[in-house]
């Protein structure tokens, strides 16, 4: 009997030591920290920075995480188990204040068995606010070089329309050619109409293409093979290219991963530097005029994709301010578009950089994370 009142006295003093600990952990941490009781669902301890952040001490952990909402829909979120991991790290956002959270809650036990939970907040809104604020600049700027991206390409796409509508009218005028035979031949008459059909859905998938392209949008990433990618944007700028005698390369390791990316994006991107460096080639000698474009994973395991010309090179002077906006060094160039094609690699959490071409000429480099696997 006196061995068991000395163990309870002794379980005594170490849940007191306990919870002191707990009490001078909470008053000393300098963000909003509370304890709750698992099993009772009840609040143990709050410090001063808890009840300034929430405006209360709430009487139960449901009633507190009542108030906020999942960052995610409740599909994609599985609610939280707080009998699993030792730790869990949640995004949260509160209507009622208009902020957003990160929950990081993690499991205590006490010495009698008590099982505790210990919530460390941490205020994201000014982070989110941020964020949100770089995303609509991003599309602003994007929307607005699309807009000028289109005069640009307005003599190429000309081109590319009117080949296929030039297809049609010859069909179609050797259609009603066979039909005011007496004996025309159906397979012939079958055959143009076919051949117009296909064109005129060519001619579609361009002008469709050039309306996604103008068009203001939400950023949505998809996985999305990357030699598709390089492959519609070297079609849309193979005109410019033959025009100017210039041979694009294209050169893709096999093995390349898919990569998560917003296909409009990235393929402004790749279009721009295509583009300059056509322009960058008009000096050089017809011979030598050749564009290539390649791809392979680097040391990271992210995919770089290249792309290099055989133009007059870029000056030390001007290599510094390449990204910088607004310096451009084209004659009627508005000197945003690197700075629009860095800002999106980047949202892609890549990189695009410069390198002086082995033998003459420029290289531009972007990097894009491959899909992840699972």
């Amino acid at each position: 009997m006196h061995t068991a009142q000395a163990v309870n006295t002794g379980v005594g003093r170490t849940r007191a030591l306990f919870e002191s600990a707990l009490a001078q952990v909470c008053a000393a941490a300098p963000g909003p920290l509370a304890i709750f009781d698992l099993t009772d669902d009840v609040l143990v301890l709050a410090n001063p920075a808890f009840v300034a952040e929430f405006g209360c001490t709430p009487a139960s952990r449901a009633a507190f995480e009542r108030g906020f909402e999942a960052v995610s829909s409740a599909a994609d979120t599985p609610p939280p188990n707080y009998d699993g991991e030792e730790t869990q790290r949640i995004e949260l956002f509160c209507p009622r204040t208009g902020r957003w959270y990160l929950f990081h809650w993690s499991r205590l036990q006490a010495p009698d068995g008590t099982r505790l939970l210990m919530l460390n907040a941490q205020n994201l809104t000014e982070r989110m606010d941020t964020m949100r604020q770089q995303r609509a600049l991003q599309e602003q700027l994007l929307s607005s070089s699309r807009v000028m991206s289109v005069g640009e390409m307005a003599t190429t796409l000309a081109h590319e329309i009117n080949q296929p509508l030039a297809t049609i009218v010859n069909c179609l005028t050797t259609a009603r050619t066979l039909l005011a035979q007496r004996a025309a031949n159906p397979q012939k008459l079958r055959l143009a109409l076919d051949l117009a059909y296909e064109q005129a859905g060519q001619a579609a998938a361009v002008v469709a293409r050039l309306r996604e392209f103008v068009k203001t949008r939400e950023p949505r990433r998809e996985p999305l093979p990357l030699r598709c990618l390089v492959e519609h944007v070297v079609t849309l700028q193979q005109l410019d290219a033959q025009k100017h005698r210039i041979r694009v390369v294209v050169n893709l390791a096999a093995d390349l991963p898919d990569v998560l990316v917003d296909r409009v994006m990235v393929e402004q991107v790749l279009a721009n530097l295509v583009r300059n460096g056509i322009e960058a080639m008009r000096a050089t000698r017809p011979a030598d005029r050749k564009l290539v474009i390649t791809a392979k994973l680097d040391m990271e395991g992210n995919i770089a994709v290249r792309v290099a010309d055989r133009g007059s090179g870029i000056s030390a002077t001007d290599e510094a301010q390449l990204f910088t906006p607004f310096f451009t060094t084209k004659a009627n160039g508005m000197g945003i578009g690197l700075a629009i094609c860095r800002s999106i690699i980047e949202y892609h959490e890549g990189h695009l950089y410069f390198e002086h071409n082995e033998g003459g000429g420029s290289v531009f480099t972007f990097t894009l994370r491959p899909v992840p696997t699972a």
